[in-house]
C-alpha cells in the first residue's frame, strides 16, 4: 500500500526555491499536494548565477515558459559558450562553445580528422569548425529552426544569460498562479520528531508553525535544515579548487552585447563577465591565500567595460558538497547542497538536475532508504564529474608568471580526472561515463584551448586519403563561414524579439 505525503515545504526562495516551486507545482498541477515556500525579505540571496548551459531550455519548456517573454522579464541575452582568456598561457584565448564540432565523416569523430591534419599543418583553428564559436566571435545569433534541414544553422545550441533575481521573481508569479503558497517570515526554530529526527515543522519568529512531510532546503550556503539541523556534514574540495572568495559588481552596459560569457584568468583567480540587456555582471573569483580582498577589488574594478553601478559585494565560499544531499526527509537543492565555481555556469543546472532527480525518486511517507541512497549516489556522481571538469581548467595551465597558477599546475588531482587526461594525451580520445554532464566536445575544446599535447590519433582516420580529409575539413569550414554571414547581430535579434523595453 502506498502512503503518500501531502505537505511539501520549501525553505528559502531565490533561484533554487522558486525553480523548485515552479517545477513541482507544474508537475502536480494542484492535485493531492500542498506546496508552501517560506522565505524572508530580511535575508538576501547570492544572486550572481546569471549564466546557464543549454539544458535550461528543457526546464523552461517543461514549466511552460515562453522564451521571448522570459527574456524580456529577466533582461536576458543569449549565450553560445564561454570564452576563456589567459587560462593556458597569458595571452591565450579560446571558447568552449555549445553544440557540435564539424560534421560526421565515416565512423570516426570529426576532431580525430582534425588532429591528423593539424599535425600536418593543414588544419585551421578548431573554432572555425563550430557554428556557435564562429557566431559568437562575430556577435551573431539566431535560434535553430527545422527549416534549416542539414545546415549548421540547425545546430545552433544556446543557453541564456539573465538577471537571477528577476528570474526568481518571474518564477514566483508562475508558481503562485499554480497554487504555491508563499509564507513571509524568518525561521526561528526547527522542530524534529523525537523518534527518528525527521523534520516535522519550522517555526517562524512570529510563532507561526509550518508543518510538512517533505522539506526542501533552499536556504543557501548556511543549509538551515540539511546542515544546521541535521548535521549532515560537508566534503571540502578546496585542495583541488583553492579559490574561496568572490567579489561581484554590476557595471554599465555596452552597445554591442556579446552572446557569450567571458572568464579571464588573473594572477590569483579569474573574473567573470556576463552581459545582460541593461547591465554587465562582473565578478572576481580569487584565492585569499594569494591576494588580499582589497587587491582583488582593485583588479576587478580595473577590468570593467563601463562605470561600476555599486560597490563590490564580497561572497565567501568553500567548494565542495554535502555528504548527503538527501538526509531523512530533507532534500538540499542549490547552494545548500554544495558549491562549485561558476566557471562553466553549472550552478543553475545543478538546481535543475536535482529537481529532476527528486521527481524521479519522489517519496511516499515511508522515505525508502534504498531510493534515498541511489538519489545520493547520482548526486555525488554529478557533482564529482563537474568538479573534475572545473579542476581541469586550473591544472592544465602553463602560466609561469604567478605563484597561484604554478601551484595549480603542480597540484595532485582526482584519479578520475587523471584518467581523462591520460586518455586524451594518448590519442585525443574522450570517454563520456554514465551520461556525465559535459560531453566529449566540451572536454576536447578545453583540452585543446589549454594546449594539452596529443601523441597520436585514431588509426582509422588513415582509411581516408589526406586529400579527401582536407577537402572535407575545408567544406565544413566554408559552409559555417557562409552560415555565420547570414545570421543577424545578437543585439539586433534581442531588439526585435526580446528587448526588455518592449514589455
Amino acid at each position: 500500500m502506498q502512503n503518500p505525503i501531502k505537505n511539501i515545504v520549501i525553505v528559502g526562495g531565490g533561484t533554487a526555491g522558486w525553480m523548485t516551486a515552479t517545477a513541482l507545482s507544474t508537475i502536480m498541477d494542484g492535485r493531492h499536494y500542498n506546496i508552501q515556500l517560506v522565505e524572508s525579505d530580511e535575508i538576501g540571496i547570492v544572486g550572481v548565477g546569471e549564466a546557464t548551459i543549454p539544458m535550461i531550455q528543457r526546464f523552461n519548456q517543461v514549466v511552460g515558459i515562453d522564451e521571448n517573454e522570459f527574456m524580456r522579464e529577466t533582461n536576458g541575452t543569449f549565450k553560445l559558450g564561454v570564452e576563456f582568456v589567459n587560462w593556458g598561457k597569458r595571452g591565450d584565448r579560446y571558447m568552449h562553445g555549445f553544440g557540435r564540432l564539424g560534421q560526421d565523416l565515416a565512423t570516426v569523430n570529426f576532431d580525430q580528422y582534425w588532429q591528423k591534419m593539424r599535425k600536418l599543418g593543414k588544419a585551421a583553428p578548431l573554432e572555425e569548425y563550430s557554428i556557435t564559436r564562429m557566431a559568437a566571435k562575430h556577435n551573431k545569433f539566431m535560434p535553430a529552426t527545422r527549416e534549416h534541414g542539414n545546415s549548421p544553422l540547425a545546430d545552433i545550441v544556446y543557453a541564456y544569460q539573465f538577471d537571477a533575481s528577476m528570474y526568481a521573481r518571474y518564477l514566483r508569479k508562475l508558481s503562485e498562479k499554480r497554487g504555491v503558497k508563499r509564507i513571509e517570515g524568518m525561521i526561528n526554530e526547527v522542530k524534529q520528531r523525537a523518534t527518528d529526527g525527521f523534520i516535522e515543522a519550522v517555526v517562524l519568529k512570529d510563532g507561526t508553525r509550518v508543518e510538512g512531510d517533505l522539506f526542501i532546503d533552499c536556504s543557501g550556503f548556511r543549509g538551515l535544515l540539511i546542515e544546521q539541523t541535521l548535521k549532515t556534514g560537508y566534503e571540502d574540495w578546496t585542495h583541488w579548487l583553492p579559490c574561496d572568495r568572490a567579489l561581484a559588481v554590476p557595471c554599465d552596459s555596452v552597445d554591442d552585447i556579446t552572446p557569450y560569457t567571458r572568464a579571464t584568468a588573473h594572477n590569483a583567480g579569474w573574473q567573470w563577465r556576463i552581459p545582460l540587456q541593461h547591465r554587465i555582471g562582473n565578478g572576481h573569483v580569487f584565492c585569499s591565500s594569494f591576494i588580499s580582498e582589497d587587491e582583488a577589488a582593485n583588479v576587478l574594478l580595473s577590468n570593467l567595460d563601463g562605470k561600476a553601478q555599486a560597490e563590490p559585494r564580497l561572497i565567501r565560499f568553500q567548494t565542495g558538497m554535502r555528504k548527503q544531499c538527501w538526509n531523512r526527509n530533507v532534500v538540499a537543492i542549490g547552494l545548500a547542497s554544495g558549491f562549485l565555481e561558476p566557471i562553466e555556469s553549472t550552478s543553475i543546472h545543478l538546481i535543475q538536475s536535482t529537481i529532476s532527480r527528486l521527481v524521479d525518486f519522489f517519496p511516499d511517507s515511508g522515505f525508502n532508504p534504498v531510493e534515498i541512497a541511489e538519489f545520493n549516489r547520482q548526486s555525488r556522481f554529478e557533482y564529482e564529474r563537474i568538479r573534475d571538469f572545473i579542476i581541469l581548467h586550473y591544472k592544465l595551465n602553463q602560466r609561469d608568471d604567478s605563484e597561484f597558477w604554478k601551484a595549480c599546475a603542480n597540484m595532485a588531482i582526482p584519479d578520475t580526472l587523471q584518467h581523462k587526461m591520460d586518455l586524451y594525451k594518448a590519442r585525443g580520445r574522450v570517454v563520456r561515463v554514465d551520461n556525465e554532464l559535459f560531453s566529449e566536445v566540451g572536454w576536447v575544446q578545453v583540452f585543446e584551448g589549454q594546449n594539452m599535447p596529443v601523441d597520436a590519433y585514431n588509426p582509422l582516420v588513415d582509411l581516408q586519403s589526406e586529400a579527401d580529409i582536407h577537402e572535407y575539413l575545408e567544406s565544413v569550414r566554408d559552409v559555417i563561414r557562409k552560415c555565420v554571414d547570414v545570421m543577424p547581430k545578437h543585439t539586433a535579434y534581442l531588439d526585435r524579439f526580446c528587448n526588455y523595453r518592449n514589455k
